[in-house]
């Protein structure tokens, strides 16, 4: 098949869809199909360049300034899409979001009866937060954010979210096309238990404490995420013994670094600042539990990676946590939101330690439900099932329907 995803973000963000999109596209591309990822410029300016098998098409795009600096926005790129749709000639297009390329990218789609497929990433508390708006429009708002959204995914032939729960928001909003709960997938290559990881090494260059219990934190250091609670949390736990790591890089991680400091939490919480890629599996064989306090995850692509490594996890019990923790089984959830009760259930895991290695191999058994391999088979089962039911144009009439 010849396929185009189409998005917002792409390597080298480190963002959830950006992670997701590379590996199906990737993955895809592996399959043996041809694959285009159309999406914004990082560097102002179009450009094309192969990835991984990957032909990756940058469009023309403007910076969101210092503030924003990982985001960039292709305000008008109807004529570039155009273009490229014309020579690549995709047997489908998958979009990851409802933002300008993607928009376009639906309705040249549409135009030229190309298949259109659409997993979705977002939810508005994910944006509100972020929008010079009183709080109380906050409900006008997320209706407003919603048709935005679904303006653009009721254009599309199906659409894909990554979990039962996802899926759930997506009916409740009264999306009008079929919906099917599809895994981002967890890459099991990467992601595993590794006994030959230098536990105290890692710890030292991370500045933390090989002999405490570590509790660690990987993701955006932004508000949504939540990461008040476990500063909270930390604080009313008051134990020498336990070490909070929060690993990551955003546009609050000064004002949390502040809130640490104002909590007296000198030498109990680390931000390690961002940790490299190739880092990462190691630091999650180091730690001890893994914490993902956030309230608006769709599914949490880092608890997968945490669960892969064999660790237990402490998570809110919002949104597709649940789906992911079972209580007493591989980990704790605590009440969205309150700090006294997550400080209850660090405590509780603390007395449990000798339950670590079981609710370790708990995580593990349920993230090998989750392998890039099945995402990507599924893809391909989907991407069968749409073509068969939507026929593409030929190239003749392709030019006869742009005029």
């Amino acid at each position: 098949m010849r396929i185009v995803i189409a998005g917002q973000t792409y390597h080298p963000a480190a963002n959830g869809q950006a992670v997701f999109t590379v590996h199906l596209a990737e993955g895809l591309a592996q399959a043996g199909h041809d694959v285009v990822a159309l999406v914004p410029s990082d560097q102002g300016r179009a450009y094309r360049r192969s990835l991984n098998g990957v032909t990756v098409c940058a469009v023309s795009s403007i910076s969101f300034g210092s503030h924003y600096p990982e985001v960039y926005l292709s305000a008008f790129p109807s004529a570039e899409v155009s273009g490229l749709l014309t020579e690549f000639q995709p047997d489908l297009i998958h979009i990851q979001d409802h933002y300008p390329i993607c928009r376009v990218s639906v309705r040249l789609g549409r135009k030229r009866h190309i298949p259109l497929i659409g997993t979705n990433h977002f939810l508005p508390e994910n944006v509100i937060h972020y929008l010079p708006v009183p709080r109380g429009s906050w409900p006008f708002l997320t209706h407003l954010l919603w048709s935005m959204m679904l303006g653009v995914y009721n254009r599309l032939n199906m659409a894909t979210t990554p979990t039962e729960t996802a899926a759930r928001v997506l009916r409740e909003q009264r999306i009008r096309v079929p919906v099917y709960p599809v895994s981002c997938g967890v890459d099991l290559a990467r992601f595993h238990p590794d006994p030959s990881v230098n536990r105290d090494e890692l710890r030292r260059r991370y500045g933390l404490d090989p002999q405490r219990t570590i509790f660690l934190f990987v993701g955006r250091v932004d508000q949504e995420k939540r990461l008040d609670v476990l500063l909270r949390a930390m604080k009313q736990l008051d134990r020498e013994d336990v070490q909070l790591a929060i690993a990551g890089k955003g546009r609050h991680f000064e004002a949390f670094q502040t809130q640490a400091r104002q909590l007296g939490l000198a030498g109990k919480v680390i931000f390690t600042g961002y940790v490299p890629a190739e880092d990462l599996p190691a630091l999650l064989n180091s730690v001890d539990i893994f914490a993902m306090p956030s309230e608006a995850e769709l599914q949490s692509i880092a608890t997968l990676e945490a669960m892969a490594s064999s660790l237990p996890i402490l998570a809110a019990n919002a949104r597709a946590l649940p789906e992911l923790v079972e209580d007493g089984v591989n980990g704790y959830l605590f009440r969205p939101g309150d700090s006294e009760d997550a400080a209850r259930r660090m405590a509780q895991l603390m007395a449990e330690r000798d339950r670590f290695p079981a609710m370790g191999q708990a995580s593990a058994g349920r993230a090998g439900q989750h392998g890039l391999g099945t995402t990507v088979s599924r893809y391909e089962e989907l991407y069968h099932v749409l073509m068969r039911t939507v026929q593409p144009v030929t190239r003749r009439q392709w030019f006869t329907a742009e005029g």
